[in-house]
């Protein structure tokens, strides 16, 4: 009977059977609207009414799902809803990517999904020129994010960097022609900020943070992506900027404080038709800044447009521009006697009175800077897309660039030297970058393929440098007192010494090619050559009609990347081998036979660390150890023929630089983020002139550098939306003077305080912050001594709409 009963069902239960076997897996992609995957989006199937998030990479995926016409829906906080119907069928269904309306600029505008780690962002899109997370990613960078730098009140460009790991300030912004952009250490080396968006883009001083999204350091010799014309060997810094996003809204901030420092700043966006698919954006800041010397001030106005055009899911059409203009006095640097024993060896040893300016308020300079920006992302396929960038800056010296330096015999008397200037530099930068990201076989696979050129133009017409007077810095010299724009201008039409008028040109052409392929999904291998010609088309002298220094040079930049994920999508080992490039000019040889060719510089980086990403992204780590070697140095040396003596260059010399450093971002409770850095680094210059053989570069700054920042707003109660920040800075020692000929000069260790209370309620915010609240006085240098700000309270309200 049961027997019976059995077969009389089966009809029934087989159609049953055969249905449940028949339920589909679907997965998909999430991609912003500039194709780099779309993280903890939420996505909705109805009418099964089943919901998932995408992962790291921007996956999606539905299990057992029923056969026939479904509807995906895609959300998240503060992005525009999208839906798609399909047709679900088969065992495994594979839904083509969904695009977002916003881009990756605009999605980390929101933070989704509760707690995010508001100091960090999990990948870039500029570091590899491809998007790639940094748990996939062999180099160490850091990123300074513009919700750190709210926080911290910040006003100004060098105190955002004093976040990063290994780097510190040399020297301030000088305005001056050629190099007026601040000069940083990084692992040891010199660098300045020429990047934004990862495309050269030079300016004459340092950058307004007003219009940036992120701050990239990007640590290490980088020539195989980035060339040689623009890129420490230590490492580069990418200015990543503001980008329209389709959602209404802005932030007006008023800061002021200590100094007589007033700084107001605007952000507006949003959408330009009722489409979406015309986006604008406007950043804007006007900034004056007083001193605690008896003179000196820097007053600068800022704006940056910025429009993107959609015109269909393939073709997004974005162009901005930045315009600046700052007048200001030079800040005060003294620059230390170079060929004799120093008598001083500290600062407080030395006979100089840091609140005098030596300067005079009218003895100014202007940095006029326009940079015009254009870039075409270009979705092919599924596999490729390809992105064009074209950029053109033009910046301007135009005043008075004037020092103060010891030249005499003894650490007293100082020269107060003083020029004219009038620069005009123009650069134009294209790139072409081609990425696919496709299989081979069952391994993932993307290759980056790109061409760059780059032409850098500069005119001078600048007068003689000249001695406007000595001043005994012993005491209160009377002299002092005497010196501005008249005394100097007196003083250069008194001179005999010739003017500098001229006009060069250099160009670059770069090929580049970079592959990552996933050996496995845990395993990632990086493998990356560049190409690079340069072309340097001498410089021509308009008053004596002739072109001189014409050379050019070929180099080729490897390198080698590895990246292990034991915990995937969370913890990574990495280890890499990095090569950078610096071309160098020729020399005259006093013997024939003797060749004054030389060839590029080349720095060769060995790297290993550890990654983290834990935690629901609560906790962010890079710990590493590097090696960098400098070849191809050029030093003096001294040869005998037939009884003669000659001078002759040799390039046998080489530069080590070796160190640990970590960056660590954390969100560890609801409501407080903190972020900490700590490097040491170990440099020292071998195979060179017996004056520095063996010795530790100023360039390469202090040994130690340690930072952190904490700041914690209260989630509930009567106090919510108070918040709490405290930050500390610490430096070690650092030799700004250190050769046989002079001697040790030391600027000592220091420790800075910092802290702030602040109140958001709906949509203001109020902040009070305290920089060095315990007054300590310190300085920064390269052969040079640099005084510091004092003690200085900020007041900033702020609306947002």
């Amino acid at each position: 009977m049961y027997m019976r009963k059995f077969l009389l069902i089966i009809p029934f239960i087989f159609p049953l059977l055969i249905l449940a076997q028949q339920k589909t897996e679907i997965y998909g992609k999430v991609l912003s609207s500039d194709g780099q995957p779309a993280e903890s989006i939420t996505v909705k199937l109805t009418p099964q009414s089943i919901t998932v998030f995408t992962n790291a990479k921007g996956i999606y995926s539905f299990k057992n799902i029923q056969a026939g016409k479904q509807t995906l829906t895609i959300s998240s906080v503060g992005l525009s809803t999208q839906t798609q119907t399909i047709d679900v069928a088969g065992s495994r269904m594979e839904v083509p990517p969904l695009y977002l309306v916003e881009d990756r600029a605009a999605l980390d505008e929101i933070v989704v999904n509760g707690v995010a780690n508001r100091y960090t962002r999990k990948s870039s899109p500029y570091v590899a020129k491809m998007p790639l997370r940094n748990l996939e990613n062999p180099q160490s960078y850091a990123v300074i994010t513009k919700e750190l730098l709210q926080s911290q009140v910040n006003t100004n460009y060098d105190d955002a960097l004093a976040n990063v790991a290994g780097l510190d300030k040399l020297w301030s912004s000088t305005g001056r022609p050629g190099d007026g952009v601040a000069y940083y250490t990084l692992r040891g080396f010199t660098t300045q900020s020429a990047m934004v968006n990862g495309v050269v883009s030079i300016a004459s001083t340092s950058p307004d943070p007003a219009n940036l999204e992120t701050i990239e350091v990007i640590k290490g010799p980088s020539g195989s992506l980035y060339g040689g014309a623009a890129v420490g060997f230590g490492g580069l810094i990418n200015n990543v900027t503001k980008k329209p996003i389709d959602t209404l809204g802005g932030r007006v901030n008023y800061i002021f404080g200590s100094y007589d420092e007033h700084r107001v700043t605007a952000d507006v966006y949003g959408p330009l038709t009722a489409n979406k698919k015309l986006l604008g954006r406007v950043n804007t800041a006007y900034t004056n800044n007083g001193t605690f010397q008896d003179a000196g001030f820097k007053r600068s106005f800022f704006i940056a447009p910025s429009l993107l055009y959609k015109p269909n899911e393939k073709l997004d059409i974005l162009f901005d521009a930045e315009i600046y203009d700052s007048k200001a006095t030079n800040p005060l640097m003294v620059f230390l006697n170079r060929g004799r024993q120093l008598q001083a060896r500290t600062p407080d040893e030395l006979a100089f009175d840091f609140n005098k300016s030596y300067t005079n308020n009218d003895v100014t300079f202007r940095n006029p800077t326009t940079t015009l920006r254009g870039n075409v992302t270009y979705r092919i396929n599924d596999q490729w897309t390809s992105n064009t960038s074209l950029v053109y800056n033009r910046r301007k010296a135009d005043g008075y660039f004037q020092y103060v330096m010891y030249t005499g015999a003894t650490d007293t008397l100082i020269d107060r030297l003083a020029a004219k200037q009038n620069y005009v530099a123009q650069t134009i930068n294209a790139q072409q970058n081609f990425v696919g990201d496709f299989q081979l076989g069952n391994m993932r696979n993307r290759l980056l393929v790109g061409l760059d050129f780059l032409s850098q133009r500069a005119e001078t017409h600048n007068s003689p440098y000249v001695l406007v007077d000595k001043i005994n810095t012993s005491f209160d010299d009377p002299r002092y007192y005497s010196f501005d724009a008249n005394s100097i201008d007196s003083a250069i039409a008194a001179s005999t010494f010739a003017e500098t008028n001229n006009r060069g040109l250099t160009q670059a052409y770069g090929a580049y090619i970079s592959d990552v392929l996933d050996i496995t999904p845990s395993m990632h291998l990086m493998l990356a050559l560049r190409m690079d010609y340069f072309d340097n088309k001498g410089t021509y002298n308009f008053d004596r009609d002739t072109t001189t220094g014409i050379f050019n040079q070929v180099a080729f930049s490897p390198r080698v990347g590895f990246v292990y994920e034991p915990i995937k999508d969370q913890l990574s080992l990495f280890a890499n081998y990095q090569n950078g490039f610096r071309n160098v000019a020729p020399v005259v040889q006093p013997l024939p036979d003797i060749s004054g060719d030389l060839k590029p510089q080349q720095a060769n980086q060995w790297e290993a660390g550890v990654k983290l990403n834990m935690l629901n992204n609560r906790l962010g780590l890079t710990a590493s150890f590097y090696d960098i070697s400098v070849t191809n140095m050029t030093r003096p040396e001294s040869i005998e023929r037939d009884g003669q003596t000659f001078n002759i260059t040799v390039q046998d010399g080489t530069r080590l630089s070796r160190g640990v450093e970590f960056d660590l971002t954390a969100a560890p409770v609801d409501g407080l983020n903190l972020i900490m850095s700590y490097s040491r680094n170990s440099s020292r210059i071998t195979n060179a002139a017996a004056s520095v053989n063996n010795l530790r570069p100023t360039e390469a700054g202090p040994k130690h550098l340690f930072n952190a920042w904490a700041n914690y707003h209260l989630q509930n109660g009567f106090l919510k939306g108070v918040g709490f920040g405290l930050g500390v800075n610490y430096a070690s020692e650092n030799l700004v003077t250190n050769s046989l000929p002079t001697g040790v000069f030391v600027v000592p260790a220091y420790t800075l305080l910092n802290a702030s209370v602040s109140y958001a309620y709906k949509k203001f915010d109020i902040a009070v912050k305290g920089n060095n609240l315990t007054d300590k006085t310190y300085f920064k240098g390269w052969s040079t001594v640099n005084p510091q700000m004092p003690r200085s309270i900020l007041g900033s309200v702020a609306y947002n709409f």
